[in-house]
């Protein structure tokens, strides 16, 4: 074979491996969007139930004097 023809062959080749990585590399970015995607939304959540609580705790009586006082 021809210098070209190693040349052209290498280049396919590194194509070929780029575009395999490139695809690889968006499947793992996919991936790690759900993952991001589901703990924002379980975050959304717990911080919905902490100022819940938070708003039932501001609700408990003040502090008194025991009885045996």
């Amino acid at each position: 074979m021809s210098d070209e023809t190693n040349r052209i062959t290498r280049l396919e080749e590194m194509l070929a491996h780029q575009a395999k990585t490139i695809e690889e590399l968006s499947d793992q970015l996919t991936e790690q969007w759900k993952i991001v995607e589901q703990m924002r939304s379980k975050l959304d959540r717990l911080t919905e139930r902490f100022l819940s609580l938070e708003e039932q705790s501001l609700e408990a009586p003040g502090i008194t004097r025991p009885p045996h006082y």
